[in-house]
């Protein structure tokens, strides 16, 4: 560590040189501040490259440019803590700047400072229930949300685990007085729930239980009715549709508005999941009733497993579904990141995986005034202050309770460092500490499945190996290292921003893996949703259990009601587009690209993009939905000559269609889809693939589209024609594409490699993508 009085002579030529408030003061210029200004807490981003030599460390650029912006100049020791008027904290990870308080005129004056970018004020109520509706660019307005007025007129219909009335993410404030003429579903009464409960937000609610006493004669269940008693069900569905809710938070995180995706629309609830278990045939009779009942939509966030279409309760109800017009979205699962353990690879229905969003929660901020954005959801604001940062390399590992317990004793007042390792698990690492007395402590674990599952249940937070370098140095080159843990703090704006789950289930699907599955991304990880206040949703040590009438959860049925919310936002604002042009708009318009304009990353391979298999066309755009340019629709007749082209029996095919007015004269494996895979044998030395497409030119008028082809590597792709030309609207085009794929003699036998299709509108209006797949056979 530099001198103090060096330190102050290079902070003084910074102000010289950078500082006109510096000159003013020496010329006899009155510093007094001027006492009855106003301050706030402002957010500054600063020039990363801009970073002057002068200066050791970004904190003492930014504090030294609080001081050149402020009338009355104090210079301070480098190891001084900040006044609580100056900086508030320092970013280098999330962002590149500072947060501090200022006046009006300080804030003027900052603008003017060397290396300055931006500058807005701290807001305290911008997060909402899932912090997506922000993630997703979705405003009132503009776009999709105003388009659909919010998604008014539409019901959803939630497959699950039943609703908990008394939320208020239910109440039906502000809501149309008059149901839907459509609606012909009712409000069933059950244990500790009564028609009563059903309002004009909440406009009906079964249960479905047979199957499930069937295959279990001796069950008790517990709550017979439609009301919710694991949480599960009240979750989705507030994130579909959940109405406004102010002062919505975790234990003091994600603190704000709460809202649904679409918040003026209608929902039903359908409870086909039990705490005793779920059966096939309830799932299908909650579908079933959905349907009769008149819902636009249906959100099913469960799927079965290794089964095929037609024994698949989701898939033969989503065909009914589907030829009626109502769109119907389902989760990927939770078993990535192994290749084919997609469930719900369903032609018609909209499968959906998981993906982070820009948000984290809690900092660590050292003695020497560094802030380290980490991750902690500890459910108490715990006074973790100044207290001695302990590391010792014999005990990095925190791996026994018995040496813990003899360090806390030695240091009544530390924070222990605990490095994951090959010989314990943070999880494990986690449980340990608990179990001790620590006042507090810091993980470092590079671990995805701490972020997306985990929880603290002492005050802790969790950094990264990158992050605990700074941690570790400062904790071995000071001789009394101190450190304080923030909690009930929300940042956003993380980045990179979205990321692929690590536990998204993975395509392709087994049930059936000649379509590219999942078809879309959207937040799944640490979504903030209405939950029930009976259950455990925190935990303080190893006997305080805490409930919370919101809940922040993790998962692709998390995922999978942003995509119905969306649905049904598309279906109030395009009425006229049936469910494929839905599929298609949703998917073709995805952004495939992060918050820092690279492909998106997946969670399980940091270091790599994220294929198809995992993403599908990436994550959901709303306001780009809206208007795609061109779609790709598809028939019931068309899904089931797909059905013709896997031979299934005629029985077979019947159960999923129900009707014999569909044929098998043209059966075909080559549905018009916006997404293409490829697959190639081990003992093959190439192949050759062809398929055709057909868009409908769904903008205001004539436009002409040119393609451009990513290829994936080792493979060849030729588009044929190049370029389409539409001369009105609702005009039809087609195309082919052939796609050649050569194995090289060193290849592995499981490379997968993917690349893209995507057509430009002259004038660049708009982009119509599609993903393509060339992956060995043997990953299904």
């Amino acid at each position: 560590m530099e001198p103090s009085f060096v330190y102050s002579l290079k902070l003084i030529l910074f102000l010289i040189i950078t500082t006109p408030w510096f000159l003013l003061s020496l010329h006899g210029y009155n510093n007094n501040v001027d006492e009855s200004s106003t301050y706030s807490t402002y957010i500054v981003h600063m020039d990363k490259s801009q970073f002057p030599n002068i200066f050791t460390t970004h904190h003492d650029w930014f504090e030294a440019t609080i001081q050149s912006s402020k009338p009355s100049i104090h210079i301070s020791n480098s190891n001084e803590k900040p006044s609580k008027k100056q900086l508030l904290y320092s970013y280098n990870h999330a962002m590149y700047g500072f947060s501090a308080t200022l006046s009006s005129k300080e804030l003027n004056s900052l603008r003017n400072s060397y290396g300055f970018i931006s500058a807005y004020p701290d807001r305290t109520a911008t997060m909402d229930t899932t912090h997506t509706f922000e993630f997703l660019s979705l405003d009132p307005s503009f776009g999709l949300w105003n388009a659909s007025n919010l998604g008014e007129g539409v019901i959803v219909g939630v497959i699950d685990s039943g609703v908990w009335p008394e939320s208020e993410s239910f109440k039906d404030d502000r809501m149309e007085k008059k149901l839907p003429l459509k609606w012909k579903g009712t409000c069933e009464e059950g244990e500790e729930f009564n028609a009563s409960m059903c309002n004009l937000k909440l406009i009906g609610a079964r249960y479905f239980n047979k199957g499930l006493v069937a295959a279990k004669p001796n069950v008790t269940i517990k709550m017979n009715s439609p009301r919710d008693y694991d949480g599960h069900g009240t979750h989705t569905s507030s994130t579909v549709a959940g109405n406004y809710v102010h002062g919505a938070n975790f234990f003091g995180y994600a603190k704000g508005v709460a809202r649904g995706i679409a918040p003026r629309a209608r929902v039903a609830m359908y409870k086909v999941s039990w705490e005793e278990g779920r059966q096939a045939s309830d799932i299908l009779a909650g579908m079933d009733q959905a349907i009769g009942d008149g819902v636009d939509v249906i959100s099913a966030s469960m799927g079965l497993d290794k089964v095929p279409l037609y024994e698949d309760s989701i898939a033969i109800a989503s065909f009914a579904a589907m030829e009626k017009g109502i769109v119907v979205s389902s989760s990927a699962g939770n078993e990535g990141p192994k290749l084919g353990t997609l469930h719900n690879g369903i032609p018609w229905v909209i499968n959906v995986a998981a993906s982070s969003i820009d948000r984290t929660f809690g900092s660590l901020v050292l003695g020497n005034g560094e802030t380290i954005i980490g991750w902690t959801l500890f459910a108490a604001d715990a006074i973790v202050q100044d207290l001695q940062l302990v590391y010792h390399d014999t005990l990095s590992a925190c791996n026994s309770s018995h040496m813990l317990r003899e360090v806390v004793a030695a240091t009544s007042d530390g924070i222990i460092i605990c490095k994951a390792s090959d010989s314990i698990s943070v999880f494990d690492q986690i449980n340990l500490v608990t179990m001790t007395n620590v006042k507090g402590a810091v993980f470092v674990s590079d671990d995805p499945e701490i972020i997306e599952w985990g929880h603290l249940y002492s005050p802790s937070i969790v950094i990264t190996f990158k992050d605990a370098k700074s941690v570790i140095n400062y904790t071995q080159s000071n001789k009394n290292p101190k450190a304080s843990i923030n909690f009930q703090q929300t940042f956003i704006g993380i980045k990179p921003s979205p990321v692929a789950a690590r536990y998204s289930s993975r395509g392709p699907s087994p049930s059936f893996p000649w379509i590219l599955k999942p078809d879309i991304m959207a937040p799944g990880t640490r979504v903030l949703a209405a939950y029930i206040p009976h259950k455990t949703t925190a935990t303080i040590g190893t006997n305080v259990f805490l409930s919370s009438h919101y809940n922040i959860q993790s998962g692709t049925s998390m995922a999978c009601p942003h995509i119905s919310a969306v649905a049904a936002l598309l279906k109030a604002a395009r009425p006229e587009w049936g469910v494929a042009a839905i599929k298609s708009a949703i998917m073709t318009t995805a952004n495939f690209l992060d918050n820092t304009e690279n492909l998106i990353r997946d969670n399980a391979n940091p270091n790599e993009f994220a294929s198809p298999l995992a993403i599908g066309a990436g994550e959901i755009d709303p306001n780009r939905a809206l208007d795609p340019g061109l779609v790709y629709d598809a028939t019931p007749q068309d899904y089931v000559n797909l059905l013709c082209g896997l031979n299934y029996s005629y029985d077979q095919i019947l159960t999923i269609t129900r009707s014999r007015s569909y044929d098998c004269s043209n059966p075909s494996l080559d549905l018009n889809y916006p997404s293409f895979i490829v697959f190639y044998s081990k003992e093959s030395e190439s192949v050759i693939h062809k398929f055709r497409r057909t868009v409908t030119n769904v903008g205001e008028g004539g436009a002409t589209y040119r393609v451009k082809v990513r290829e994936p590597m080792g493979s060849m792709v030729t588009v044929l024609p190049n370029i389409l030309v539409f001369k009105d609207k609702n005009e039809k085009q087609s195309y082919e594409v052939h796609i050649i794929y050569m194995k090289k003699d060193n290849e592995s036998n499981n490379n997968v490699s993917f690349g893209d299709i995507v057509w430009v509108e002259d004038g660049g209006k708009h982009t119509v993508r599609s993903p393509i797949v060339v992956a060995p056979n043997g990953i299904v």
